[in-house]
């Protein structure tokens, strides 16, 4: 989009953002609590609680518990279009080693087994962007017109909420949404978005695999049917797939990130669990993917002589994330009209993956979904490369040592967000 509208988007965001400086304290205070506070997938009741009642305060009218811990916000001033944009509220079963002052100390029960809790993956800095983004467009309602929908969703690390949100009536609640937004902080300057057209994120899915022996003596391993030595096998065996059965031209990834077997040196156990996990670009990759992973383990199972088939357990599944090409196209030329601060860079394709197509394909909204630098920009050599070099090793999402910079990142990524809405609302 060009010409007077996207001058009229830049004027109407600066004159949004002019009172940033009046709820920035507030904003980077919030974000210092959310981070201090982290909850884990499903079990964000205190977060989603603070979320609401914000919200409440801002003239929105919130619907809470949406999908388990879901909070939407709807704010409704005059004709247009419908803006959705997303946070997440989930954190991560990470035991925080930043030294922040405002580092968590948080602990949950995930599965009977207590375990520390981070937002490891910049969460608590999206739903603070978000949150600052609603308050600021809710104090300039002479500014826009539509509908703005801001949409804190719960369990986007397991791959649980988009669909929860969708199955427990989000769509009805909603009815007809125009374009759907996210964004997300990675490792990358801070001062920075990232954006690019198409695929960004891949598909992923995870497959527990159990395999069955005859447990014994170690003594006597003959008599036995060595589930742990089958695990080896099939573990080196799928290495094989991406190397050797894939299109080079095929972006996949496969993982073995744990395996479960025995509890002692001299017994043999009568059971092995596998947990693997598959990336790829297209429904297609992934397919091939699953179906060699089952081909493989069932043949070693065979040379095995195991006692009983193997089991496959699917779980965590992410769509692939694409972009769509018209919104953000129309989004990169608002980005590059009206941010007072900040540049505009090619995002790279991305090996990690999340929900958030799934929330925007079951509302039938067309969608973009971008990166914001988190990064202070002097620990690059130079932050204008592609991809920007680092001085050195630079914490990544998941890392216990993963901390954004929020002077550097909080008013970026808010200023984006009022763009993006502004681009549609105005």
């Amino acid at each position: 989009m060009s010409g007077p509208a996207a001058h009229a988007t830049g004027g109407a965001s600066q004159t949004v953002m002019a009172n940033w400086p009046t709820i920035r304290p507030r904003i980077e205070e919030l974000y210092r609590w959310l981070h201090r506070h982290p909850e884990l997938s499903n079990q964000e009741c205190r977060t989603a609680q603070t979320i609401a009642e914000l919200l409440q305060s801002a003239g929105f009218e919130v619907h809470a518990d949406v999908g388990g811990t879901g909070v939407v916000g709807i704010l409704a001033n005059g004709s247009g279009p419908t803006v959705l944009i997303r946070a997440e509220l989930d954190g991560l079963p990470v035991r925080e080693t930043t030294g922040l002052a405002y580092a968590s100390h948080e602990v949950a029960t995930s599965d009977g087994v207590e375990v520390a809790v981070m937002h490891a993956c910049g969460h608590d800095v999206h739903m603070a962007c978000l949150l600052a983004t609603a308050e600021l467009l809710a104090t300039r309602p002479d500014l826009w017109s539509g509908r703005l929908v801001v949409l804190f969703q719960p369990a986007e690390e397991t791959g649980e909420g988009a669909r929860r949100m969708l199955t427990d009536g989000l769509k009805g609640l909603l009815g007809s949404v125009d374009v759907a937004f996210a964004q997300h902080v990675m490792a990358l300057p801070a001062g920075r978005l990232y954006l690019r057209a198409g695929p960004v994120l891949s598909g992923a899915a995870s497959v527990a695999v159990t395999v069955f022996g005859r447990g014994g003596h170690a003594a006597v391993p003959q008599e036995t049917v060595d589930p742990i030595v089958l695990a080896a096998a099939i573990i080196m065996r799928l290495q094989t797939i991406v190397a050797r059965e894939m299109r080079p031209w095929e972006f996949s990834v496969l993982s073995v990130g744990a395996v479960h077997a025995g509890v002692s040196g001299n017994s043999i156990p009568d059971r092995a669990t596998l947990e693997i996990n598959l990336r790829s670009y297209s429904s297609q990759g992934r397919s091939q993917l699953l179906a060699a992973v089952e081909r493989i383990v069932r043949a070693e199972c065979a040379a095995s002589g195991t006692p009983r088939e193997p089991l496959f357990e699917y779980h965590d599944t992410f769509p692939v994330t694409v972009n769509n090409q018209e919104v953000t196209d129309r989004l990169g030329s608002a980005f590059a009209q009206s941010l007072v601060r900040g540049q505009v860079r090619e995002l790279s394709r991305q090996a990690a993956s999340e929900d958030f197509a799934a929330l925007a394909d079951g509302l039938e909204a067309p969608y973009c979904y971008w990166g914001l630098g988190g990064v202070t920009s002097s620990l690059f050599r130079d932050v204008d490369a592609l991809p920007p070099e680092p001085v050195g090793p630079i914490p990544t999402n998941h890392s216990p040592l993963f901390a954004p910079d929020p002077s550097d990142t909080l008013e970026l990524g808010t200023e984006a967000l009022v763009v993006a809405a502004l681009e549609w609302l105005c």
